[in-house]
């Protein structure tokens, strides 16, 4: 199918600070990839270079094949979303649906149309009075309606609570099912979004650390849970990323693969052996955010549960 989306030893520097260095990474064509990262790592820089919206220091960059910076032809095919957007000072919701049709050749008004129904936008109301909610919902409808083959999401959920939020993702993948084309979305409620995720980029102070398929960063690592002794004795000497405690009871995510001699020590040992999510292996890597990580350490009740199953 061919590359969307290619780096290759991308860097930024502003001034004396690399917010992007040696970034090399390549999303095929239709898919949607998560971008993710603590708060700094670079990731709305690296959106606004691949949107042609900031130049690059060094490396490449290509888009649909070309350098989109002050490229019409690529330009004409991307739609970078975001709750930040500069508007006219007099502009309205209503303008903004009035306009898009003049950037994007696939805008679809009637699915736009739709969207501000989903969301209640008032078409009225001038966009610098608007919430921060309506602010994103307002990017969103834009990068959902334009249809542009590339789409950039920068954090498009900032300011909607839970029913918005999931309002979102259904109708994105909804769309993105009934017309394919290429999506990066920077998140950093991965549990929420792992659904509709494909491809993962994650960076870690302007460098990437990863770049796979989610269902071959999910079996990178896998999770053993049990008493602690038990635990530790079964993991040995396994690059173990992540230790979660609860009184005697243990669960560890450890690197690679479970092989059939750790099933048998962990079946002897009344250990449970389980997959990772998504978020939990950004937080073995030490990847979130507090808040986020708090959040990925709900697995205090699933050692708890693992464990009591094991031992039944």
């Amino acid at each position: 199918m061919g590359l969307a989306i290619e780096t290759t030893d991308l860097t930024k520097v502003y001034r004396h600070t690399a917010a992007l260095e040696n970034v090399s990474f390549g999303i095929e064509k239709n898919t949607i990839c998560g971008l993710l990262g603590r708060n700094g790592a670079g990731k709305t820089t690296l959106m606004s270079i691949l949107a042609g919206q900031e130049l690059k220091t060094s490396g490449r960059a290509r888009v649909l094949g070309a350098e989109p910076f002050e490229n019409a032809a690529v330009l004409a095919q991307l739609s970078f979303a975001r709750e930040n957007q500069k508007y006219p000072e007099e502009f309205k919701v209503s303008h903004v649906l009035r306009a898009a049709p003049w950037f994007y050749a696939g805008w679809d008004a009637t699915f736009a149309q739709r969207l501000v129904g989903e969301f209640r936008l008032p078409l009225k109301t001038p966009i610098k009075k608007l919430s921060r909610g309506q602010l994103s919902a307002v990017a969103i409808v834009v990068g959902l309606a334009s249809r542009a083959p590339v789409t950039f999401f920068d954090e498009p959920y900032l300011g909607l609570d839970a029913t918005a939020r999931g309002i979102f993702y259904d109708l994105l993948l909804e769309d993105y099912m009934e017309h394919p084309r290429t999506i990066l979305m920077s998140t950093h409620l991965i549990d929420e979004a792992a659904n509709l995720l494909e491809h993962v980029v994650v960076l870690q102070n302007g460098r990437k650390i990863l770049d796979s398929s989610v269902e071959e960063a999910t079996a990178s690592a896998f999770t053993l849970s049990g008493t602690a002794s038990a635990v530790a004795e079964a993991a040995g000497d396994r690059q173990v990323l992540r230790t979660q405690a609860l009184g005697g009871l243990r669960s560890v995510t450890i690197e690679g693969a479970p092989d059939e001699r750790l099933y048998a020590d962990a079946h002897a040992s009344g250990l449970e052996v389980g997959p990772v999510t998504l978020q939990e292996l950004v937080a073995a890597h030490g990847l979130l955010e507090s808040g986020e990580s708090a959040a990925a350490a709900q697995p205090a009740k699933k050692i708890q549960t693992e464990a009591k199953e094991a031992l039944r």
